[in-house]
């Protein structure tokens, strides 16, 4: 079993050294990450996603997407239908303290938005919230 908690609390793939734990977007990414390359081999990058431990892979709502698993509840719109971050399989906890909740008008965000964004002069909410509340 290969599967760790890489740094940020995120799925992980653990390398042959039995210590060194990546990211799962690591695995597959034409970058030897782990020192032998085992994050490479032909027979776990040979056909993606399938060749992939399914721990390493979130399936989103379109059939023919996918995603590393580290990359769901992200904050991101990974999967481009929100997903990976809204969706029932995705089971994302409510937005962090770095992040506001809101229904984003822009196709990266889902639910939540950096708190960065706030009171920037740019809407990034559907009710306006970041500019106006957050």
């Amino acid at each position: 079993n290969r599967s760790c908690t890489a740094p940020g609390n995120r799925t992980g793939f653990l390398c042959d050294d039995r210590v060194t734990c990546i990211p799962a977007s690591w695995v597959c990414d034409k970058v030897n990450n782990c020192r032998n390359g085992e994050d490479e081999q032909e027979k776990l990058c040979g056909d993606l996603p399938h060749s992939l431990p399914g721990y390493l892979v979130f399936l989103c709502s379109n059939p023919r997407s996918w995603i590393y698993a580290d990359q769901r509840c992200n904050g991101m719109n990974d999967c481009g239908d929100c997903s990976d971050e809204l969706g029932s399989l995705a089971s994302c906890p409510p937005c962090g303290w770095e992040w506001w909740s809101c229904i984003s008008v822009h196709y990266e965000y889902c639910s939540c938005i950096p708190r960065r964004l706030c009171r920037d002069g740019i809407q990034h909410c559907l009710g306006w919230s970041d500019e106006y509340v957050c």
